[in-house]
């Protein structure tokens, strides 16, 4: 089951960066980084009044808060690489790094021992993020500050899933609550900056709420994970959200898949049954 909701997540994560993605095309990132959030603390609200908490403990809060920073730290700069058309970039950056941090904290600090199959899958997975997010594409001028924003992407996913796989069964959704109230108060000041880029259709303001809302519950579906396995197979199954862009681009947009896209998403599957099994 655990493997089951982090692939759930990945799920979730990949269909909001696909719209995400076309968002940011009419509308300036951090509209749609703020008001992601936003959208995201409103279902998250819901979802925690729902969902029965046996004791929430200040420290889940907290530990929930400090992955609502990293979230936010996530989505600011991968959507500012984004609006510079660096995509083949910073994707693939943010998402193998953030990989790699997450499943050395859990291993180094955390306890996690996988299994050598899990350790395979692992292995498996890292060149076939790259692949598949576009990693070696030719690459243009921008590719130090794409590379930048990457990185600290990067940093922000790792902080997120850490901190969100720390609190407690107990606590419910309250965790990712916490998070998305953090992360709205972390991107207020940018927000304020560009208020003037808020002066747009309701329509795509509510697309962005919406968009955030489907954040939140793939961050759900990844707290339930990672607290029937261990924090290494869950963050490395929820980070497999890249191959859907990939796949809703082909069947959606007619976009072409290249070669390594394709060898990507094989080995993408590959690593999903051997990080079950595992």
């Amino acid at each position: 089951m655990g493997a089951l909701l982090a692939l759930a997540s990945a799920a979730c994560y990949g269909v909001v960066d696909f719209a995400g993605g076309l968002l940011s095309r009419r509308m300036h990132f951090a509209v749609v980084t703020f008001l992601g959030q936003v959208g995201g603390l409103l279902l998250a609200l819901a979802m925690a009044l729902l969902v029965p908490a046996e004791a929430v403990r200040s420290a889940d809060v907290l530990w929930g808060a400090l992955s609502g920073v990293g979230s936010g730290v996530a989505m600011h700069f991968l959507n500012r690489g984004l609006s510079r058309g660096a995509m083949s970039v910073v994707v693939p950056v943010s998402a193998v790094t953030g990989v790699a941090l997450s499943v050395l904290c859990g291993v180094c600090f955390l306890g996690d021992r996988p299994t050598p199959l899990a350790w395979l899958g692992i292995g498996v997975t890292v060149p076939a993020l790259w692949c598949v997010s576009g990693g070696g594409a030719r690459r243009g001028a921008g590719t130090a500050r794409a590379t930048v924003d990457g990185l600290l992407a990067s940093s922000g996913v790792a902080v997120q899933y850490i901190g969100l796989a720390q609190a407690a069964p107990g606590s419910g959704v309250w965790p990712v609550a916490a998070g998305r109230v953090a992360a709205v108060v972390l991107l207020l000041p940018s927000a304020w900056r560009h208020r003037t880029q808020f002066r747009q259709p309701a329509r795509p303001l509510a697309q962005a709420l919406v968009i955030g809302a489907g954040a939140a519950l793939g961050l759900a579906l990844y707290l339930w994970a990672a607290q029937q396995q261990m924090l290494a197979l869950a963050v490395v199954l929820a980070s497999l959200y890249p191959a859907i862009p990939t796949v809703l681009g082909l069947a959606l947009l007619g976009e072409r898949v290249s070669p390594r896209q394709v060898a990507g998403l094989l080995s993408a599957a590959g690593a999903v049954v051997l990080l079950t099994l595992g």
